[in-house]
């Protein structure tokens, strides 16, 4: 990506059609690495840990992993669901229907592995601390921030002014400056 800017950086001239291209790149980049599949205990334990919190229905815990790992995880139905099974199966969940909607909680049984298994998956790490949707350790937190930023950043090479565009350019340099020097202090 570096060699589509100019020698200056954001803050120097470039030319619009290669900030365009940087940030399709930057884009695209982040788009590969917000998709990341878990694995199949992975879907195990966050099923576990959200039916210790409380019964849901199964695209209730769809939704809720999604939102818990900021968006960089949305398991699907195909997934979700035989592992519902394989859970009633093992006598660690129960499934009562209502409304045509099977409402799925843990027996006795499922709140003693929950509780030994411990560790939430969309956290990305052991603490079992809840953070908000697409703070703290999350996986996908930055690359979701990373696309929010080139669809701003690209929005204003559309429509702005060419004094916008400068001012624009000048906060994503800073911010770049801002990026290294997290990374200096480590």
């Amino acid at each position: 990506m570096s060699s589509s800017f100019s020698a200056g950086g954001f803050g120097g001239r470039m030319d619009p059609e290669a900030m365009w291209q940087a940030f399709e790149q930057l884009r695209s980049t982040f788009e590969k690495k917000v998709g990341t599949r878990m694995g199949r205990g992975d879907v195990r334990a966050a099923v576990l840990a959200l039916l210790a919190e409380k019964p849901m229905h199964g695209y209730q815990i769809i939704r809720e992993i999604e939102e818990r790992s900021g968006g960089s995880w949305k398991p699907s139905a195909g997934s979700v669901y035989p592992t519902l099974q394989l859970l009633s199966d093992e006598g660690l969940i129960t499934a009562e229907e209502s409304n045509g909607r099977k409402t799925y909680a843990l027996t006795e049984a499922g709140r003693e592995v929950a509780a030994a298994e411990g560790a939430v998956p969309w956290l990305g790490d052991e603490t079992g601390e809840r953070r908000a949707p697409g703070a703290g350790a999350g996986h996908g937190a930055l690359p979701k921030a990373g696309i929010e930023l080139a669809q701003a950043a690209a929005q204003v090479h559309r429509t702005g002014t060419p004094e916008q565009i400068a001012e624009a350019a000048a906060v994503l340099e800073e911010a770049r400056r801002r990026l290294y020097a997290i990374l200096a202090q480590g």
